[in-house]
């Protein structure tokens, strides 16, 4: 059998909890750097996270993980808010933040640019579609991209 990612693991413990909440799961991280490793949950609500949020999902996964002890590693764990320019995940994000300025950054050089910046139209058919205005609607392949994230129009 296979053996469960710690980010899977982590999901499974807080998802029920946040539901509850009424909280949002953008993403877990369970990263090494340097010496340490670090075990992220980025946080989101509609109305604003605040700190007090982040406090008690921290408090609740800290005593879960401490109770069932499913990572062997030393680690310390974050919880935070992704920020303004937060990442965009899931097929939800694509839909929620449609119209949005976002910055879309590829692997590969996709008609000479890596890096895709405009307005989100959404995802249609696993193809994130940008409006660049000028330039048109580039389309691009989700597994081509590394990274969507939205941007902040100072406009």
């Amino acid at each position: 059998m296979k053996k469960k990612r710690v980010v899977d693991i982590v999901e499974e413990i807080v998802s029920p909890f946040l539901e509850e909440k009424k909280l949002e799961l953008v993403e877990i991280e369970f990263v090494k750097e340097g010496q340490h490793r670090y075990l992220r949950v980025y946080l989101d609500r509609d109305d604003g996270l605040s700190l007090d949020d982040c406090k008690e999902v921290s408090e609740y996964l800290s005593e879960r993980l401490d109770t069932l002890d499913p990572i062997k590693e030393n680690y310390f764990l974050e919880v935070s808010s992704p920020g303004i320019e937060r990442p965009l995940k899931k097929d939800s994000d694509f839909k929620k933040y449609s119209g949005r300025l976002v910055e879309a950054r590829l692997f590969h050089p996709l008609n000479g640019e890596k890096i895709i910046k405009g307005s989100l139209v959404g995802l249609k058919d696993n193809m994130i579609l940008i409006d660049r205005e000028a330039k048109g609607t580039a389309e691009i392949a989700r597994d081509k991209v590394a990274l969507v994230k939205l941007l902040i129009d100072f406009d």
